[in-house]
């Protein structure tokens, strides 16, 4: 199957200063072809944007138009790989695979929850994070 053309169009573009990143939504134009993944949205961005790092784009948010044909996005540009780790959630960092994810089951979490429920102060710490003061 031959591939299609398909266009990118960043919006609203924004440089945040404080969060050192670029900012913008991404209209995407795919007619006759199925919405693209993130990470070939991802691809895009870092070849229209000259990134060196392409660690440095998150995508998300691609939602298809009703019919096809479009999709939206909302993308990033960090300035480095470091600011990124510093100011991205921990699950999109684990997407992009700058991260490892906590194997901890939801029982667990939740018995530590209730757990530090019952006790204030510094004591919540150390019920919270065990072990986080030995070197």
């Amino acid at each position: 199957m031959a591939k299609t053309k398909v266009s990118l169009r960043t919006q609203r573009v924004l440089t945040n200063k404080l969060l050192k990143r670029k900012q913008f939504n991404i209209a995407i134009a795919h007619p006759k072809r199925a919405a693209l993944s993130k990470k070939e949205i991802q691809e895009k961005i870092v070849q229209a944007y000259n990134v060196q790092n392409p660690n440095t784009v998150f995508v998300f948010g691609v939602k298809t138009g009703f019919g096809g044909g479009r999709s939206s996005a909302f993308g990033l540009i960090y300035d480095d790989v470091q600011s990124a780790k510093k100011f991205e959630p921990n699950y999109r960092l684990v997407r992009q695979g700058l991260e490892k994810k906590t194997d901890t089951s939801r029982k667990q979490i939740k018995e530590r929850k209730n757990r530090a429920k019952r006790v204030r102060g510094a004591a919540r710490t150390k019920v919270l994070y065990p072990g986080a003061d030995k070197k």
